[in-house]
């Protein structure tokens, strides 16, 4: 039995995930705070809404949703209905492994997960770290959770913050950009749906190439950009604002905030 603590908007996508991906509903126990909101996951998904403490005595693996801002206060809840050994992944950003051990338990196992929304198409990036009694068997069990709605991947815990701005933060970025590019096609007379559709194309194709032909971005990049062409003109435009600066400044902010959350 899975249970989903914070049935929010990633918890949602971990949960349809799930549901993709095979698991029968009767298998997942969800929590959430609204009553409304609890019928709407029962009407959609068809598994069983409880409180966080029934889902804590009951299920095998429990998967932590709630905001960071909430975890302290959900962790005392579950604290007394939680049986020794069972796995605890916690998908909040900023929360360590240490922080959800000294609240639990010392001994329990505890996986440190982050994901993004492309869990929502089975596309997400997710990686795992273990905390200090997570063996073998508890980081697959992660990955066996995460690996059918997409790529997972192991790092030290200590990278988890710059993980959180790279791939958390990440589709963030390249909608921001979608966004950016949409509107230019506006300004040079094309209509919105068209430049939409040829942007999100680009990007689809462009971000397949990158995954599935194994050459360096630079590669790439340089196969399209023509001596004196309208490429490398794009770029020294983007190279005069300062464009690869800032996004190394953005990511490196969403790191910094990441580690303030984990502070409280």
């Amino acid at each position: 039995m899975i249970a989903i603590l914070g049935t929010g908007k990633m918890g949602e996508a971990l949960l349809s995930g799930l549901v993709r991906a095979g698991r029968r509903p009767s298998e997942i126990m969800v929590t959430a705070r609204r009553e409304d909101r609890a019928k709407d996951l029962t009407d959609r998904y068809g598994v069983h809404v409880c409180g966080n403490a029934e889902a804590a005595a009951t299920a095998d693996t429990l998967i932590l949703a709630v905001k960071p801002q909430d975890m302290g206060a959900l962790l005392t809840e579950i604290a007394p209905h939680l049986p020794p050994g069972r796995l605890v992944i916690s998908v909040a950003a900023g929360i360590t492994t240490a922080f959800v051990e000294a609240r639990l338990g010392e001994a329990t196992p505890v996986v440190r997960v982050m994901s993004n929304t492309p869990v929502l198409v089975d596309e997400a990036m997710s990686v795992i770290s273990a905390g200090a009694h997570a063996a073998e068997e508890h980081m697959r069990r992660a990955e066996a959770l995460l690996a059918p709605v997409g790529k997972v991947l192991r790092i030290p815990e200590s990278q988890q913050d710059a993980a959180t701005a790279l791939s958390g933060s990440g589709p963030a970025y390249f909608f921001y950009l979608v966004e950016a590019m949409v509107d230019a096609g506006i300004l040079l007379g094309m209509p919105r749906a068209a430049a939409l559709d040829m942007v999100t194309q680009s990007i689809v194709g462009a971000a397949i190439m990158l995954r599935d032909s194994g050459e360096h971005p630079v590669i790439l990049r340089e196969a399209v950009t023509s001596p004196g062409g309208t490429t490398i003109s794009a770029i020294a435009e983007l190279e005069r604002h300062r464009v690869r600066a800032a996004f190394l400044d953005a990511i490196e902010a969403a790191r910094d905030r990441s580690r303030q959350l984990a502070a409280g």
